[in-house]
Order: C-alpha cells, then sequence, then structure tokens
C-alpha cells in the first residue's frame, strides 16, 4: 500500500508542478483521467461487468417463491341442445403459488458460483483499466519521442542546408571540389526524406493518442519519475503472484468451476416443493337456465400441498452433466497454471526489459556526448584542412543517430517501467489515484443489484459514456513552440 501512495502522490506531484506551465499543457496524469473516464474499452468492460453482476439475483431466483395468475372469458356460442342447464358464458380465475423448499444445493452453489465470477469479473476489470492506462502510457510516450525526434531531424535539415551552402560558397572559390557539393547535398536530401518519415510518425502517433486518450495532445509535458519499481525480479514476481489481477481472476475462475460441478451433481437429488393454488368461477347468471330456484352461479376452491421429486433413473444424463463439470474445473484449473505462468514471463520480461533501457540511456547519453565533441573537433580540423567535408557530414550523421536512440531508449525505459508495474497489479485506477471525480467502483452496481426481485425493474435505456473522436482535427507534425520561461 505504501508503494500505491507513493504512485499517487507522484502523480499529484507531478500536476502540481506543471501548474505554472501554459493553459493548454497536458501532463500524464490529465491523459490518465480523460482515458478513465471516456476510453470505450474500459466503458464496454464495466458494462460487461454489470452484465455479470446479474448473475446473482438470476440465480437466486430459481430459489425464490414463484407466483402465477390465470384468467379466462368463455362465451358458449352454441350449447347442447339436451343440456338445459349450460351456460351462456364463464368467468375463470386461478392462482398458483409454489416455494422451492429443497434442491439438492443446485440454488446454493449456484448463488455461490455467480459471485465467485462476479468477483472474477471485477478483477477482470482491474486488468482491463490497466491495459488501457499502459496504452495512454505508449502513445503518451510516443508522441514526447516522435516529436523530439521531428525536431533532431529538422535541426538537421536546418544545418546541412547552411553546409550546403558554405560547401557551395567554398566551390566557387576553387577550396572544395565538386565532389563536397554533391556529397553535401546528397546528405540533405537523404535529411530531408528522414525528415518526412518522422513528420508522418509523429502524425500516426497523435492519432493514437487521441485513439485511446480522446482528445487531441496539447504541449505534452514530461512525464514524471515512477515509483515503486522492484529491487529485482524475484521481489516483482512475486509481488503479481498475489497482486495481478488476470490471475486472481483466473483464480476465482477456478473456484466457480468447483460450484458449478456440484450444480450437476444435484440433477441427482430429489427436490421438494411446497405448492398452493386457488380458483375462482363464476358463470355470469347464466347456468341453470330456467330451473326454478335459480343455482349457485359463483364458486371457490383453494388447494396447498407438499410436492416431492425422487429422480430414478434419467439415462445416465446428470453423470454425464457432472463429468463436463469436473473436466471444465479441470480446464480452469490447468487455465490458472497457464495464467500464472504468463504473468511469471510477463513480470521476468519486463523487469528485464526496463533494466536494459535505463542502461542503454546511459550508453546512449555516453554516445551523444560523445558524438557531438567529435563534431566539434572534425569541424575545427577542416578549417586546418586535417579533415573533410565528407567527415563532417558523418559526424553530424552520428550524432543525429545518438541523440534519435536516446530520446527512443528513454521513450522504452519509461513505459517498460509502467508495463512492469502493470504486470505487478500496481498500475489501477485506486494506484494512480486519479482526479476527475470518484473512481467508478464496481461493487457500487453489485450491491445495488444483487437483491433485486422485482420483475419489471429495469435500468434506464443505455447511452454512450465514452466520447466520439470525429470532430477532432486530422493531426499534422508541427512542433509547438517552447514555453517562455
Amino acid at each position: 500500500m505504501a508503494t500505491h501512495k507513493a504512485l499517487r502522490l507522484m502523480l499529484a506531484a507531478s500536476a502540481a508542478g506543471l501548474a505554472a506551465s501554459p493553459a493548454l499543457a497536458d501532463d500524464l496524469r490529465e491523459a490518465l483521467t480523460s482515458a478513465y473516464n471516456t476510453n470505450p474499452t474500459l466503458q464496454a468492460a464495466r458494462a460487461n461487468q454489470r452484465a455479470t453482476d446479474e448473475g446473482v439475483p438470476l440465480a437466486k431466483a430459481r430459489g425464490l417463491p414463484s407466483l402465477q395468475g390465470q384468467a379466462n372469458y368463455t362465451e358458449f356460442l352454441k350449447k347442447n341442445p339436451v343440456a338445459f342447464t349450460a351456460p351462456d358464458r364463464a368467468l375463470t380465475a386461478d392462482l398458483q403459488l409454489g416455494l422451492p423448499v429443497f434442491s439438492g444445493g443446485s440454488v446454493k452453489n449456484s448463488i455461490r458460483a455467480a459471485k465467485t465470477r462476479v468477483e472474477a469479473g471485477q478483477e477482470d476489470l482491474r486488468a482491463t483499466e490497466a491495459g488501457v492506462f499502459s496504452q495512454v502510457v505508449a502513445a503518451y510516450m510516443d508522441v514526447i519521442r516522435d516529436s523530439a525526434i521531428v525536431g533532431l531531424n529538422k535541426n538537421n535539415v536546418d544545418v546541412l542546408e547552411v553546409n550546403l551552402k558554405a560547401t557551395s560558397d567554398r566551390f566557387e572559390i576553387g577550396d572544395v571540389t565538386r565532389t563536397d557539393v554533391a556529397q553535401s547535398n546528397s546528405r540533405l536530401a537523404l535529411a530531408r526524406g528522414d525528415l518526412r518519415t518522422a513528420q508522418a510518425n509523429l502524425v500516426a502517433s497523435r492519432e493514437r493518442y487521441i485513439q485511446v486518450v480522446g482528445k487531441v495532445p496539447t504541449a505534452l509535458q514530461p512525464p514524471p519519475p515512477l515509483p515503486g519499481l522492484p529491487r529485482d525480479p524475484d521481489d516483482a514476481v512475486d509481488f503479481a503472484l498475489e497482486n495481478n489481477p488476470d490471475l486472481l481472476a483466473a483464480r476465482e475462475r477456478s473456484k466457480a468451476a468447483g460450484y458449478d460441478v456440484r450444480v450437476a451433481d444435484a440433477a441427482k437429488l430429489p427436490t421438494v416443493s411446497l405448492t398452493s393454488s386457488g380458483s375462482y368461477q363464476n358463470f355470469l347468471g347464466t347456468l341453470g337456465g330456467g330451473i326454478p330456484g335459480g343455482v349457485i352461479q359463483r364458486s371457490t376452491t383453494a388447494q396447498a400441498g407438499v410436492s416431492v421429486s425422487v429422480p430414478l433413473f434419467q439415462g445416465g444424463g446428470p453423470a454425464a452433466q457432472t463429468r463436463q463439470a469436473q473436466a471444465r474445473e479441470s480446464a480452469t484449473v490447468e487455465q490458472e497454471i497457464g495464467v500464472e505462468r504468463e504473468v511469471i514471463a510477463s513480470v521476468r520480461s519486463a523487469y528485464a526489459s526496463w533494466l536494459a533501457a535505463n542502461e542503454i540511456i546511459a550508453m546512449n547519453q555516453t554516445a551523444v556526448d560523445a558524438a557531438a565533441l567529435s563534431l566539434e573537433g572534425v569541424r575545427a580540423e577542416n578549417t586546418v584542412g586535417n579533415r573533410t567535408i565528407l567527415n563532417i557530414l558523418d559526424a553530424e550523421q552520428e550524432l543525429l543517430r545518438a541523440q534519435v536512440q536516446l530520446v527512443a531508449a528513454r521513450r522504452n525505459a519509461y513505459v517498460a517501467g509502467f508495463n512492469l508495474l502493470s504486470a505487478m497489479g500496481k498500475a489501477d485506477a485506486n494506484d494512480l489515484g486519479l482526479d476527475g471525480g470518484a473512481l467508478y467502483d464496481p461493487q457500487v452496481n453489485y450491491d445495488r443489484v444483487k437483491g433485486r426481485i422485482w420483475d419489471w425493474d429495469r435500468d434506464p435505456t443505455p447511452k454512450a459514456v465514452s466520447t466520439r473522436t470525429v470532430d477532432t482535427p486530422a493531426q499534422d507534425a508541427t512542433i509547438p513552440p517552447a514555453p517562455m520561461p
């Protein structure tokens, strides 16, 4: 819990620290909050969980009393000519009440299975939240990375344009050859192509951001550091085995399958129910014809009893259902182990990716510093004739490559770190402490519907909660200017 609190405080500090930024700037916490409130994948998962909640009242309904009524009005159009007392019309009404007393444990275990599946669904919802948040973080970091790469490539184009002009001027005075001019021109053309590719990548990243977050990215701020990362992969795995929502959901489904076996076994046992019925009949004054003194026109009857059903032979159906349920329970047990394997592999892989990305950042930073120093030295040596124009072009390309790799490594490290937290079960809405109103609590809906027994009860007509992006403008690769200090 201390780690979860640290993650919430980290995002809160990020929002507070950026209060002096331009009004249109976005930070990671705002992006996560927007996705939490408007992402259609998350909204659909919540609706599916509400559908799962209804499994509990459906299971309970089998153990509750049932009341049925029936009314009939009959007009006798043609009567038997020798039946002098036959009525002309009749009104009948029947009422039946049934109360199941014993069902072999079928109802009880069905309710337990439904409740367990609700718990599994709530863990699935946590997993969906974490998955959407991982997409948001990746999209957020992609926009930052690709914006930086566009800026680096644009700067490279500007530098190469100056180089080409300087080389052309030196060619005019005979200081360099036509080959030097051609090499500069070639590198400029390639740089412009790289810039165009980087711009296309930035547009794609921005559109992906809109898809996941639901709004246009605007001057995205650097993300805050991620707290609570494990010391080693073993610590990460230990935490994940107790908190990963996918694994917890698989465990609950395995328990639910065990209850299903008991439900199937109940088909072999007797059932007991109480029954009661009543009827009312009225011939509306038409019974008896012309018999003197008249005939009673109304009658009321009532019955009550106990119904016991004992299955003696059902063709092996109950045994087949039990074996089928046992096989499905076996499948869920194996699936639980499969999910556990997947979680362990995901956590260890995410840890390795995060560790490697951080090491790569340090290596690329060294490469950038060395390449910048090398370029400065090559340019100085060129002025005294010890280096050629091609040497300068190569040094500039090497610096650009190192800078791009550094930007990509920083993105990869952050995304890998968040994915590691997600795999461990530390990246749902409660962990992040998002703003934007109260968090969605699936338990609230379950508590609302679990005891409802009114047949005419229903919810309002569904309306979309997630926002559409059809009105957002098509994105371009324009880089906003840096804010003034």
